[in-house]
């Protein structure tokens, strides 16, 4: 079992910069994948940034501005988000797989204004 606990949420307003973090409780910890998604009002979820061994991904509209990161002695993935715009606001997840198993935070509201 895997417990995701993000924090780092809050309201700026546009062209500043928050970071998250999920920090992960678990007695094996070992993921494939980490990263954050969002959902904006009647919007589906979305796929933020992603980082596994590989490398990390970021959607279109983020690239530039966002980067995700991973401390592996602390269990912990951060998203820092710099330049942010309204078009960010949204409610921000963790997600991690491991062992084909996927897990969810609780999220965490990032509001900017103009």
């Amino acid at each position: 079992q895997v417990q995701l606990v993000e924090s780092g949420g809050g309201s700026v307003q546009a062209g500043g910069s928050l970071r998250l973090s999920c920090a992960a409780s678990a007695s094996i910890f070992n993921p494939s994948v980490m990263a954050w998604y969002r959902q904006r009002p009647v919007n589906l979820r979305e796929l933020v940034a992603g980082i596994t061994s590989g490398g990390t991904n970021y959607t279109d509209s983020v690239k530039g501005r966002f980067t995700i990161s991973r401390d592996n002695a602390k269990n912990t993935v951060y998203l820092q988000m710099n330049s942010l715009k309204p078009e960010d606001t949204a409610v921000y997840y963790c997600h991690v797989v491991m062992y084909r198993l996927t897990y969810w935070g609780q999220g965490t509201q990032v509001t900017v204004s103009s």
